[in-house]
């Protein structure tokens, strides 16, 4: 799975919306549809931000593995 596909699915899981994930990462509900569309990249303290946020590893939030591991 790649990450864009991660992205919108924990977002989904969670009731949250574009708007409020964007809020989180302190950037536009626009610039946050690009990471989900899979059309921008995303830096990695916004990865580190969300896997805090979600209680996920990274290497879930990134697609690498499908079995997600909560933080400590």
């Amino acid at each position: 799975m790649r990450f864009y596909q991660r992205l919108r699915d924990l977002r989904e899981d969670h009731d949250k919306t574009q708007v409020d994930i964007a809020e989180i990462l302190d950037i536009s509900h626009q610039h946050y549809s690009m990471y989900e569309r899979g059309v921008r990249e995303m830096p990695m303290h916004h990865f580190v931000t969300l896997a805090q946020y979600y209680n996920v590893s990274l290497d879930y939030l990134a697609g690498l593995v499908d079995v997600p591991r909560k933080l400590r």
